[in-house]
């Protein structure tokens, strides 16, 4: 392990010299981003469909456009401010920093979401991840920014769906209850599945490694947190379910608290 942290460190050290720039690494990585753009547009086309049936449940004018200027200007300016906690992130006790860091980036689009519907929600976290990359780029060929992307939406569009069908405070409970359920058990599919592979994959290509040596490093990284992470599934189990469990507790329960006060500015018709 300590021969692999000096090699890590001699390789960032490295990297420093040349950090390639975000269009750079863009077109390196062509074909991911367009996967990238192909799952943000699945994920709007989704919400937007789960709009609509709700539209047509509650008799709503169909012809309701889906931007406003009021509209354009919340998502906007709060948008700027998800991608500002995105990159204020800070690590939490017993889960691996170099691999996991807490941030409150759902909290405006929660709130916004409540207020608009789940696709807005999609919107924003693309709108977000985009002011993201602008001005602090990627240093995970946007493995992380997709992670970031895809498992914010697993809590959003959920709690987002659930409270539009029928806008009260015990349908807000429960919606987040949902939501922090599907953000918990989404994250175990993902990182096992997609995730953590990808981050082996790129770290082993990174650093010139084998992928068992990069694999044995993210372990390690947990391992050195939590005692009780030995392998990916303990990884799993004591890193990647209470980190998300945590981060959904903790954005429904700031939601539910300040929602309703927020709602009346952000959206000045009708009834939330």
């Amino acid at each position: 392990m300590n021969t692999l942290f000096l090699a890590e460190t001699a390789a960032q050290e490295a990297a420093k010299k040349a950090d390639p720039t975000l269009w750079e690494t863009v077109v390196e990585n062509a074909l991911y981003v367009l996967s990238f753009f192909g799952i943000i547009v699945a994920m709007f086309l989704i919400s937007f469909a789960l709009e609509k049936v709700n539209a047509k449940k509650q008799g709503l004018d169909k012809k309701q456009k889906f931007f406003t200027t009021r509209k354009i200007a919340v998502i906007g300016i709060l948008s700027a401010m998800s991608a500002v906690l995105m990159i204020l992130d800070f690590p939490v006790p017993l889960v691996p920093g170099d691999v996991y860091k807490f941030d409150f980036s759902e909290l405006p689009i929660m709130i916004v979401s409540f207020a608009y519907g789940p696709a807005t929600g999609v919107v924003m976290e693309f709108v977000k991840i985009l002011i993201k990359l602008l001005i602090k780029g990627t240093s995970t060929a946007f493995i992380g920014e997709l992670a970031n992307f895809v498992v914010g939406c697993s809590y959003v569009i959920p709690a987002a769906t659930i409270y539009m069908f029928n806008k009260t405070k015990k349908r807000a409970v429960t919606a987040c209850i949902v939501a922090t359920i599907s953000i918990t058990a989404f994250s175990i599919l993902f990182n096992w599945l997609y995730l953590i592979p990808a981050f082996v994959r790129f770290f082993s290509s990174k650093f010139h490694i084998t992928e068992e040596a990069a694999e044995s490093s993210i372990v390690g990284k947990g391992t050195k947190a939590n005692s009780a992470i030995v392998d990916l599934k303990t990884f799993i189990l004591f890193a990647t379910i209470p980190f998300n469990f945590l981060k959904g507790v903790a954005i429904s329960i700031i939601t539910i608290l300040v929602y309703k006060p927020l709602s009346r500015i952000i959206k000045s018709e009708g009834k939330n």
